[in-house]
């Protein structure tokens, strides 16, 4: 019963609320006070469907018209200078050779054989400090001997006067030192006795 109450109170209730809200809205976008809009001027575009022929002034120009350039002038010749043949003789310019006489090619004059020379050194590689004489700071030499093959190796290599700690470095460098070996009449031959001393320093 308070329902049916309810909806027709509140019915007539809104139906006037929403009509005075529509006339609210209607004074609040109606203006009087706004000027109309003028009418504006009409624009009015032709477009001619026959085209109109345009008249285009044309220059004539004639060969008499262009201005006539003259050839540049041709270079001038050089006249080249031709080298006169000698008229004197060669012989009466640089003089006469002298004569010579012609040596006599025999088996007893000429010797073909090489010098003699004694075994020379090729390569020789320095050796290696030991270890632990580095690390002790000990210094020193080595005399060494040893022979010369033909071929230039050196074999039955010998330390003398060569501390023991020396020794060994020694005698690895010397195995690979490279000669010319030793030449008797033209001949490679054994070189024995060869001596030679190593030094052993530290660098400061």
């Amino acid at each position: 019963m308070a329902s049916i109450i309810r909806l027709l109170v509140g019915v007539p209730i809104a139906g006037v609320i929403t009509f005075l809200l529509f006339t609210l809205m209607q004074v609040l976008i109606f203006d009087d006070t706004a000027p109309p809009e003028e009418a504006g001027e009409e624009i009015r575009i032709t477009i001619s469907e026959v085209a109109e022929d345009i008249d285009v002034r044309r220059r004539e120009v004639t060969i008499d018209d262009v201005a006539q350039v003259d050839p540049p002038p041709p270079p001038p010749q050089i006249e080249r200078q031709r080298a006169e043949q000698p008229t004197e003789d060669m012989s009466s310019v640089l003089g006469e050779l002298p004569d010579f006489e012609t040596p006599e090619l025999t088996g007893n004059n000429v010797n073909f054989d090489v010098s003699d020379r004694d075994a020379q050194p090729m390569v020789r590689i320095p050796p290696q400090y030991p270890p632990r004489a580095a690390e002790r700071g000990t210094e020193g030499s080595c005399t060494v001997r040893f022979d010369v093959t033909p071929d230039g190796t050196p074999t039955n290599i010998q330390t003398l006067q060569c501390p023991s700690v020396f020794a060994r470095s020694t005698i690895r460098a010397v195995e690979r030192w490279r000669y010319e070996p030793k030449v008797e009449n033209g001949n490679a031959v054994w070189r024995r006795g060869v001596e030679t001393r190593l030094d052993y320093q530290l660098n400061d």
